[in-house]
């Protein structure tokens, strides 16, 4: 079994850092437009873009976080 989770948790964590660098990009280019427009009342598509992938980012981590308690009951069980 644990040959199987640590992959799955590997993909996970994989699937973290990527949403997260994009959620990071979307938020400088976010920051950059309405640095050049000075707007900011309203929520533009790149804060929607921004907002969907640190959304995206804490379920991935959320699932990975469930991976590791399946891992440590795992482990657990075995000693």
């Amino acid at each position: 079994m644990n040959y199987v989770l640590i992959p799955v948790l590997l993909v996970l964590m994989g699937l973290v850092a990527f949403s997260l660098i994009r959620g990071i990009v979307a938020f400088l280019k976010t920051t950059k437009i309405d640095l050049e427009t000075g707007e900011g009342s309203t929520a533009t598509d790149m804060q929607l873009a921004q907002n969907k992938a640190m959304f995206a980012r804490v379920k991935y981590q959320a699932m990975a976080i469930g991976v590791v308690i399946i891992l440590g009951l795992l482990a657990a069980g075995n000693s």
